[in-house]
């Protein structure tokens, strides 16, 4: 990726479709999908959500939660991979770290708590389970994601000491023991920022203060300015198609003479984590 230039390095921050990354400079085009309690992979054409793939439907999080049980985890993780491999699905979108703020919460079921260590814990488990088995994880919703009212503008308003007791340990703890190959940012703002364009959450503290060295990817329609995205950390806006990510870019990135390249990361600094040949390797034994 050294040797390519900056157009080359922003149409590989934007999906291709629906489901799909990018296909550039050797590097192919995979599958993202649904998941982690059972695959839902969805064909390009289809639109209806409820329109997938027959799949193994598994205990969700907040069940599996109630095991305490971090093998049993493990094992989902690996049984879930399993299915996701033999369907050619790269990367499996979960499993959701979210705190259950409140019993309203509309997607309560897939995350596993309202502590953050027994989230941590059961999350660090099942996606080591998911990557052993030779498909990404790529965990969610970061951060503070804890309501589906107005999820796309709402904004989660807390201090110092809530944000790193409450709701960010469990994601460090993930990010920390298992390494998940992507981190999604949510469609929330955090403390008046979008997630998608909070350098602080994506950059200061995941990439700095966590040392964590996967891809980032926004929700499924999260992103609102592609280049305060990238400026902030932002590495893969899904979906993609619409071409407006990659029109938005290049003028304003810090490689075209915008922004601070001192603190900025630059389009490319990490397409190393994006996904490609790597995750699905053709000697991986599948177990």
């Amino acid at each position: 990726m050294e040797k390519s230039n900056i157009d080359e390095k922003i149409k590989l921050l934007t999906g291709s479709g629906m489901w799909h990354t990018q296909e550039v400079e050797g590097l192919p085009s995979v599958h993202l999908s649904d998941g982690p309690h059972g695959l839902r992979k969805q064909e390009e054409k289809e639109r209806q959500n409820n329109v997938s793939l027959v799949s193994t439907c598994y205990p969700t999080a907040s069940a599996l939660a109630c095991s305490w049980d971090v093998t049993a985890a493990e094992r989902l993780g690996r049984a879930v991979a399993k299915e996701a491999w033999n369907a050619d699905v790269a990367v499996l979108l979960g499993p959701g770290i979210n705190m259950k703020r409140s019993p309203l919460c509309g997607r309560n079921f897939e995350y596993f708590s309202e502590d953050p260590y027994l989230s941590g814990e059961m999350g660090a488990a099942l996606v080591n389970g998911i990557q052993s088995n030779g498909v990404g994880s790529c965990i969610k919703h970061f951060a503070a994601n804890n309501q589906e009212t107005d999820r796309m503008v709402s904004d989660s308003v807390m201090d110092e000491r809530t944000l790193h007791e409450i709701y960010l340990p469990a994601f460090e703890t993930v990010v920390k023991k298992a390494k998940p190959l992507g981190v999604m940012a949510a469609y929330n703002k955090l403390n008046g920022t979008h997630c998608s364009e909070n350098k602080e959450l994506l950059t200061d503290i995941l990439r700095k203060r966590w040392g964590y060295e996967g891809m980032v990817v926004t929700d499924w329609g999260a992103v609102k300015d592609r280049a305060k995205g990238i400026a902030a950390g932002q590495d893969l806006e899904m979906p993609g198609g619409s071409g407006r990510g990659t029109r938005h870019s290049p003028e304003n990135c810090p490689d075209h003479g915008q922004g601070n390249r001192a603190e900025s990361p630059r389009p490319g600094d990490h397409l190393r984590a994006v996904p490609g040949r790597e995750v699905r390797d053709p000697h991986h034994s599948v177990r």
